[in-house]
């Protein structure tokens, strides 16, 4: 009998935002699958470390590349789905921990699509958006009423996304930080900078200079309309 593989969204970064669904599944997997060369060196193992007994289990390093190079991902993606379904094979039970959403730019996802394509059986275990943890925490809504909320992935240009009415959510700016910002900020709008939310570096930046912004990248924007 073939294993199953769960992808599983623990969150933005502190570990208490995992859900009890997502708590359980890690503790009950034969193996914990990150995404990254070594486990240990991965954000994932860092928020679930603190909270899910590891010594016991499996840990497989996956590496994923960060380019936008599509045939070198490609290639990186059907590596990870071969050695998934090498366990999967013998029975094993998989958990793969992915920050935020497994649904919502995660890489998780293209592993997800190829277990499927592959026949095995692949469920994913939702969790709380980096988004909507941040918006709590600046204590801000995303939407009212009738306004509109866009998720931009903003390494692909923001200066038509910006003109769209509600809010913006500015994701995966891959080293445009501080570009991604200013643009920003330029629009006229209430702009917000969140960084490594819920872990120890913690920032949240509003109408801050553009020389704050650090290098991270687990950064995202808020623009919202005055």
């Amino acid at each position: 009998m073939s294993g199953k593989l769960y992808g599983v969204g623990i969150g933005p970064g502190d570990p208490e935002l995992l859900t009890l669904k997502a708590h359980r599944i890690l503790n009950e997997a034969d193996i914990i699958a990150f995404p990254g060369k070594i486990p240990e060196k991965t954000a994932a193992y860092a928020i679930i470390g603190k909270i899910v007994d590891v010594s016991a289990k499996q840990l497989l390093g996956l590496p994923f590349p960060m380019t936008k190079n599509r045939e070198e991902l490609e290639k990186e993606h059907d590596k990870g789905a071969a050695v998934i379904e090498s366990y999967l094979k013998q029975g094993r039970t998989i958990a793969f921990p992915t920050l935020g959403d497994p649904c919502v730019y995660s890489t998780y996802f293209y592993i997800h699509k190829r277990i499927i394509e592959r026949g095995y059986e692949a469920e994913i275990i939702p969790g709380i958006t980096s988004f909507c943890a941040a918006a709590a925490m600046i204590n801000e809504s995303l939407a009212e009423t009738d306004r509109q909320m866009h998720i931009i992935p903003s390494a692909y240009g923001i200066e038509e996304a910006l003109k769209l009415p509600g809010t913006k959510v500015l994701m995966k700016a891959c080293g445009k930080y501080r570009e991604v910002y200013r643009q920003a900020r330029k629009s006229g709008q209430d702009v917000w900078c969140v960084q490594n939310l819920g872990m120890k570096d913690e920032r949240i930046l509003f109408d801050a200079d553009e020389e704050e912004i650090a290098d991270s990248y687990y950064t995202l924007f808020i623009v919202k309309e005055r």
